[in-house]
């Protein structure tokens, strides 16, 4: 079991969320509304201008628990069905040791 972890700008999650929930492979995903703090180029073109104003861009975590074969599967997806999520994406997958409902 995998968890796919994707920080997006948030100019991106309807998008995203049409994608994901029409993939067989996600039961189901979770977005946290997160800020990105950090330096920021005035030459990044996917900065607003409110986010080049208030100093930070408002992002979206998203959560995925996969099966081992299917984050690639996801991915590759998320690439090509997700207008705008190149170069406001960034991810990472972490195996998940146990996991369970209480």
């Amino acid at each position: 079991m995998k968890n796919l972890v994707m920080i997006v700008h948030a100019g991106v999650q309807q998008d995203l969320a049409d994608c994901l929930r029409g993939l067989g492979q996600i039961q189901e995903f979770t977005f946290s509304h997160v800020e990105g703090h950090g330096r920021q180029a005035e030459s990044d073109h996917f900065l607003s201008a409110r986010d080049k104003v208030v100093g930070y861009t408002p992002r979206v975590r998203v959560d995925i628990l996969l099966q081992d074969d299917d984050v690639q599967v996801v991915l590759d997806a998320v690439r090509s069905d997700v207008p705008g999520i190149t170069g406001r994406c960034m991810y990472w997958v972490a195996d998940v040791a146990r996991w369970g409902e209480l």
